[in-house]
């Protein structure tokens, strides 16, 4: 994969690279053995305390509630922040540690040659409640707590800003370090000014008729002000102010706006632009943009709502703005294309500049084709030439200056092909998996069930295609399962109805999977081979 400046000649001729060996580098609130999901009471949550304490393991319980499992991961920019979101709408922030520990900006400590290790350490920064469950009483709809994405803005003054959303508000969040101050010294009665360094008891003259610098008061009324300040008799010989001293740090998270009322529908994602002053929003059927320090007003720019609702034959699925063309945008739909927007062509963008889809093979239609073909993720790579989406059953990888096709498709679930039927009967064949591109361009990844993840090379000629599981182990095999018989689509029906989703299967490989634990969320650090990926409460980090 190149930018379009000549690089893919230069890459074709030294050979696709070598594939990356992937370690373990840290995890926050693993999950201990035989630990189950469990649903949560309506409308309990813990308090901030236990919550901290029981995501990152200080405190340990029999079974995860559900409102403790990940819902959104994202890096900001440079990589030294990483936010993720729950289902309880709480938002917790960690901080990158390796590179502070030398001293310095770790780019420029590599061309200093300095010995910097190749392990990212981050940190538990602090945490903030985004969203709380409301009712929608209207239309008799819960809405939910649970955060759908969370977006990095712009830095500035030492404060770190991020978007952050659930099904129907998004908030704008400032998070900054402030100190806490507190008066250290002032004048008060003769015991404590000594103490304070003040004036002593022997240096105050008795004498009421003796004027000093700051002035006599000879009224005993005037002696003293309150019960906890006094002066001596004859007032003070000097004027002293309070001084004010800055005690210990604190990190303090203020919503500085709230983006409501504008989607019918619930929001799927929202989208930073490049010029840093406006982002989007996108529901099932609407887009809109809205400018960060106008949180009352918003513009529709895609509508796909028909006039009669039974007319209605797609869905939004994801929607991203060009990395750095702020005209740019690209939305996907449930029918499995990806449409390329311009905003200065109208202000209303139903009519699309490209649309990028696979032609299906003849014959190959069947009641799934639809489902399995709806893309559930779409990214940029960093320098906007390529298109990344994924489906249920594979990545595709699409060059933006050609839309005939795909340029490169990674197979992701074609094992569960021949059961398609079973996972459609346990809900599993709607799950939305996301995908992620490396900060070079040549490499992508995606999640898969029994919390695996896949990364595959994308660059030319590459063959890369690892397989890894989140856990302290990565490169773990699973385990084995004996070899079964073909089973007939009516017995697999039958089995489905009986077991669900409690069922192992096993993949081409006889590898077993589970269809109950899934790695749905993953972010690859901006310009590191570094990936920080969710499985259920637990957030895994690996290095390469």
């Amino acid at each position: 994969m190149d930018s379009g400046d000549g690089r893919e000649v230069a890459s074709a001729a030294a050979g696709p690279p070598t594939p990356l060996e992937w370690k373990f580098s840290q995890v926050f609130g693993e999950r201990a053995t035989g630990e189950e999901v469990q649903e949560a009471l309506p409308n309990v949550q813990l308090s901030s305390l236990n919550a901290h304490r029981y995501l990152w393991g200080i405190e340990g319980r029999h079974a995860l509630d559900i409102v403790d499992i990940i819902s959104a991961i994202e890096f900001d920019k440079s990589g030294d922040h990483l936010a993720t979101g729950d289902r309880g709408g709480r938002v917790v922030l960690f901080e990158r540690t390796d590179a502070k520990e030398h001293g310095g900006n770790r780019r420029d400590l590599e061309r200093m040659d300095h010995q910097v290790s190749r392990h990212p350490e981050f940190r538990y920064k602090t945490e903030f409640q985004s969203h709380e469950p409301e009712f929608d009483y209207l239309k008799s709809l819960e809405i939910e707590e649970k955060i759908n994405k969370i977006r990095w803005c712009q830095t500035a003054n030492g404060a770190v800003f991020l978007l952050s959303t659930n099904d129907k508000t998004i908030k704008l969040w400032k998070v900054q370090e402030r100190k806490m101050k507190k008066i250290s010294e002032i004048n008060v009665d003769s015991g404590k000014a000594a103490g304070n360094g003040g004036i002593a008891s022997s240096s105050v003259s008795s004498s009421s008729k003796k004027f000093l610098a700051n002035g006599d008061c000879s009224d005993p009324s005037y002696n003293s002000l309150s019960n906890d300040v006094s002066f001596p008799p004859g007032g003070l010989p000097s004027l002293r102010l309070p001084v004010v001293t800055s005690g210990e740090t604190s990190l303090l998270a203020r919503c500085r706006r709230v983006y409501a009322h504008a989607h019918d529908y619930h929001i799927n994602s929202i989208s930073n632009n490049s010029d840093g002053e406006t982002f989007i929003s996108a529901d099932d059927l609407r887009i809109n943009l809205w400018n960060l320090e106008i949180s009352n007003q918003s513009f529709n720019i895609v509508d796909v709502k028909p006039t009669n609702m039974e007319d209605l034959t797609e869905v939004i699925t994801s929607a991203e703005f060009h990395p750095t063309h702020c005209n740019m945008l690209a939305y996907s739909s449930s029918k499995g294309s990806i449409r390329l927007i311009d905003l200065r062509q109208s202000a209303l963008c139903d009519s699309h500049s490209k649309i990028f889809e696979e032609q299906e093979a003849p014959g190959s239609r069947s009641f799934f084709t639809e489902i399995i073909a709806s893309i559930s993720d779409v990214k940029f790579a960093r320098d906007g030439r390529y298109l990344l989406s994924r489906d249920y059953m594979s990545l595709k990888l699409w060059d933006v200056n050609m839309d005939s096709g795909p340029v490169a498709t990674f197979p992701v679930h074609e094992y569960l092909r021949p059961k398609l039927c079973d996972l459609y009967e346990n809900d599993s064949i709607f799950d939305k998996f996301e995908c992620c591109l490396s900060g070079d361009g040549l490499r992508v990844a995606t999640g898969s069930y029994s919390n695996l993840f896949r990364i595959f090379g994308c660059a030319q000629g590459s063959t890369e295609a690892t397989t890894l599981e989140a856990s302290k182990n990565p490169m773990r095999r699973q385990v084995q399962t004996p070899a079964r018989p073909t089973r007939s689509l009516t017995s697999s029906i039958s089995r489905v109805v009986r077991r669900g989703a409690e069922s192992p299967g096993a993949d081409a490989n006889g590898n077993s999977f589970d269809f109950t634990t899934k790695l749905l969320h993953l972010a690859w650090h901006p310009s590191e081979n570094s990936i920080a990926c969710a499985a259920a409460n637990s957030l895994y980090m690996y290095y390469a």
